[in-house]
C-alpha cells in the first residue's frame, strides 16, 4: 500500500512538471530571447524526472524484497523442516557384526523352513535372509493377515524359484498350531512370535503369558511331534533377572525350550537380543517422531543404558545359532558396551540435522518394569563362553514342568496382579540344570 501511494504521487508530480514546462514554452517560445530560459527549464524538468524514476525504481526493488521475504517466511511456517534420515547402524558405537555364513548354506539349502511371527520385524527379516540360501520352501505363519500378505508378495517377487506358503494362525491356538506343523513337517522352525512391549505387558500380564509362554509351549511341543530337526526361539536380554512381565515371560519361555531339549530329538536353542534398532515398537522410532515435531524428546532417566543391535545383526545371529552344535543353550551376540539412552538421543538429534539447543530432552521417570541397566547373562548361567566369533553361550536353569503346567491351567481364573506375582514366584522355584539330564 505504501509503495503504491508513493508511486502515484511521483507520477503526478512528473505530470505537473511536464504540463508546466509545456505551458511556459508555449508563451515564451515566440520570443527568441526566452529560448535559453525554456531550454533550461526543459533540461531541469528532464533531470528531475530522471531522479524521480531512480528513486521510484529503488522503491520498487525494496517493495519486491519485502514481498519475497514475507513469502519465504510464510513458506517456512507451512513447510516442515527437512529431517535427515538416520540409518540405524550410525547409532551404534561399534562396527556392525558381520557373521561368517560359509556353513549356513548347507544347513538351509533345500530345507523346509517355518517362521512364526513372519510378518513382524524380526520374522520378516529372517524370511528374507534365509531365502538367500535357497530353501525348498518357506512357511510364513502369523496372526496379522496384512503383514503376512505383504511379506509373501515381496518374497514371491524377489525369489520366484522358492515355494512360499502362508498360514494365518495364532500361536495360542494349540490345535491349529499342531495341525500346521503336522501338515508341513518343516526341517527348521524359527519362533519369533511374541508380545515384546514392556509397558503394555505390564498392564496386560495375562496376554503376555498367553502369547509368550503358552504360545511358545504350543509351537515347541508341536515341533517335537512333527519331528522338526532344529527349533530356534528369539528371546530378549530383558529375560535376565527380569523385573518386567515381558522379561519374566521370555525367561520362562527360554526354560520351556531347554526343557523340551531334554525330552525331544529336536535340537532346541534360544537366542537373546538386545534392543533392535528400527524394529516396530522401537524407542528409536518414537524419538524420530518427537524430533520431527520439534521436541521434546522423552527419556525416562539420564542413566538409563541399553544394549543395541541392528535388525540384520539380530537375524544373522538367529540363523547362525541354528547351525551351531550347542543344544539347549542360550546364545548371545557380542553387542559391545551398553549405550546410555540420552547419548543415543543426543546423537540422533545431531544426525537429524538439528543443534542440541534446538531440541529439548525431557526426563519422565522410570516406568513400571524398567531397569536402569540390562544384562546378557546372569551369574548362575556361568561365564560367557565364546563359541563363535561374536557369539557367546550360557547355560540357563530349568523349570519344573508340572509346576508351570499347573500355573498355565489356572491363569483364566486369576486377576492381573496375581498372574504377575505367580510369574515371579515361578522364577524363584526354578531348578538348576542337572548333569543327569539325558537327551533322547
Amino acid at each position: 500500500m505504501k509503495y503504491s501511494r508513493n508511486l502515484s504521487l511521483m507520477i503526478l508530480l512528473e505530470l505537473l512538471i511536464v504540463i508546466t514546462a509545456v505551458t511556459v514554452g508555449q508563451q515564451w517560445v515566440v520570443m527568441e530571447a526566452n529560448m535559453i530560459i525554456f531550454s533550461y527549464i526543459v533540461l531541469c524538468s528532464f533531470l528531475l524526472i530522471c531522479v524521480h524514476h531512480y528513486f521510484t525504481w529503488k522503491l520498487f526493488l525494496n517493495h519486491r524484497n519485502v514481498q519475497l521475504q514475507s513469502a519465504n517466511q510464510e513458506a517456512n511456517r507451512e513447510m516442515p523442516r527437512l529431517i535427515h534420515d538416520v540409518p540405524p547402524e550410525k547409532l551404534l558405537n561399534r562396527e556392525p557384526v558381520k557373521l561368517d555364513d560359509h556353513d549356513i548354506l548347507k544347513t538351509i539349502s533345500n530345507q523346509s523352513i517355518l517362521v512364526t511371527g513372519a510378518g513382524g520385524t524380526i520374522g520378516s527379516e529372517i524370511s528374507r535372509q534365509i531365502s538367500n540360501y535357497h530353501p525348498s520352501r518357506v512357511i510364513l505363519l502369523g496372526h496379522g493377515e496384512q503383514s503376512i500378505y505383504l511379506i509373501e508378495q515381496e518374497l514371491r517377487k524377489t525369489y520366484p524359484d522358492i515355494e512360499f506358503l502362508t498360514e494365518i494362525a495364532d500361536v495360542q491356538d494349540r490345535n491349529k498350531i499342531f495341525k500346521v506343523l503336522d501338515k508341513y513337517k518343516p526341517d527348521v522352525v524359527y519362533h519369533t512370535a511374541a508380545h515384546k512391549h514392556v509397558f503394555l505387558m505390564e498392564r496386560n500380564p495375562e496376554e503376555a503369558v498367553k502369547n509368550n509362554i503358552i504360545g511358545t509351549k504350543n509351537v515347541a511341543e508341536a515341533a517335537d511331534r512333527a519331528g522338526v530337526k532344529t527349533f530356534i526361539m528369539t528371546s530378549s536380554d530383558k529375560a535376565v533377572n527380569p523385573t518386567s512381565v515381558m522379561g519374566a515371560t521370555k525367561r520362562i519361555a527360554e526354560m520351556i525350550i531347554q526343557h523340551m531339549n531334554t525330552v525331544s530329538k529336536t535340537n532346541f536353542v534360544a537366542v537373546r537380543f538386545g534392543n533392535v534398532l528400527g524394529s516396530r515398537g522401537s524407542a528409536i522410532l518414537l524419538f524420530k517422531e518427537q524430533i520431527k515435531a520439534g521436541g521434546p524428546v522423552t527419556v525416562t532417566h539420564p542413566d538409563m543404558e541399553r544394549y543395541f543391535m541392528t535388525i540384520p545383526e539380530a537375524v544373522r545371529l538367529v540363523i547362525k545359532a541354528g547351525m551351531l552344535d550347542k543344544e539347549g543353550d542360550i546364545f548371545v551376540l557380542d553387542m559391545g558396551e551398553p549405550v546410555k539412552i540420552v547419548d543415543l538421543v543426543t546423537k540422533l538429534i545431531e544426525l537429524s540435522g538439528y543443534k542440541q539447543d534446538e531440541i529439548e530432552i525431557e526426563y519422565t521417570g522410570i516406568q513400571p518394569g524398567e531397569k536402569l541397566y540390562e544384562e546378557l547373562l546372569s551369574p548362575e548361567e556361568g561365564n560367557q563362553q565364546q563359541v563363535f566369533k561374536d557369539i557367546y553361550v550360557g547355560k540357563s536353569s530349568y523349570i519344573e514342568y508340572t509346576i508351570l503346567t499347573d500355573f498355565l491351567n489356572e491363569i483364566d481364573n486369576m486377576a492381573s496382579e496375581e498372574i504377575r506375582n505367580r510369574l515371579f514366584s515361578l522364577l524363584n522355584l526354578k531348578e538348576q540344570s542337572s548333569n543327569e539330564t539325558v537327551k533322547v
